[in-house]
């Protein structure tokens, strides 16, 4: 039974990954469990979206959307790789899923089938933790290196903790039966990478390398330098001074 964290747990596993945070006002209070009259949890998964937009802050971390109360999610990850503590309870991130991709993640399996809504439907916001990314989300914006890194290590705190493989991280993308496309877009560089884009299977990837460290670590930021040349042997140099004595023997006739 994965019971969801505490308030402190939460805030407390996500400084233990080396994740930058911050505390939104009444965020350990706030969540849509007595609005909805469901309770979050067991939780099963982590789920990632990007914000579709900029300064998203009050919108993901209360004020929310027309339709849509806040909080939108649990952790709001800022360009500057700030990870801001939005609820410790529901959150309106997930919407329905469809059960077929979810059931994979429950699994932890290796592939994620197409969200099939033929499949029967569960809702996520019962079952997932939620991350909000700031990204306009429009295949262009770029996630900055710092960001990255920060999501890297927010995903795996919760694996971490849970026990859970890398395969319990999921993308909107693969749960949502609306056609959602989050997230999408460049990735500015991560450990010795430099720019690429975003795609769960690399991202999974990330998190289990992680995870097969311990809470603080840090991936390597530059390649291993070129071990220094041998200085050549006394053959070596005669054959080379031969050579060069050869070659203006040649020149000179």
């Amino acid at each position: 039974m994965a019971t969801p964290l505490s308030a402190a747990r939460l805030l407390a596993i996500l400084k233990a990954e080396g994740v930058k945070t911050a505390e939104y006002p009444d965020w350990r209070t706030r969540g849509r469990d007595a609005a909805t009259g469901r309770t979050f949890g067991p939780v099963h998964m982590i789920l990632n979206h990007h914000t579709a937009g900029s300064n998203s802050l009050a919108v993901v971390a209360k004020n929310g959307v027309a339709g849509l109360p806040g909080p939108l999610a649990h952790v709001h990850l800022a360009k500057s790789g700030l990870a801001t503590m939005c609820s410790a309870s529901r959150a309106n991130h997930a919407g329905t899923m469809a059960k077929n991709a979810y059931d994979s993640f429950l699994k932890e399996s290796s592939t994620h089938p197409a969200p099939s809504k033929s499949s029967g439907t569960v809702d996520g916001n019962d079952v997932s933790y939620g991350i909000e990314t700031e990204n306009l989300g429009n295949g262009k914006d770029v996630y900055t290196r710092e960001q990255y890194d920060a999501w890297v290590r927010i995903n795996t705190a919760f694996c971490r903790e849970y026990d859970w493989s890398a395969e319990s991280v999921g993308c909107h993308k693969e749960t949502s039966i609306e056609g959602k496309i989050d997230p999408r877009g460049p990735v500015e560089g991560y450990g010795t990478r430099g720019r690429f884009e975003f795609t769960p299977d690399q991202f999974r990837k990330d998190v289990a390398e992680r995870l097969k460290h311990p809470a603080s670590w840090s991936p390597p930021t530059t390649t291993t330098p070129a071990p220094a040349p041998k200085p050549p042997t006394t053959d070596e140099r005669i054959t080379a001074l031969e050579k060069r004595v050869t070659a203006l023997e040649k020149k000179e006739s």
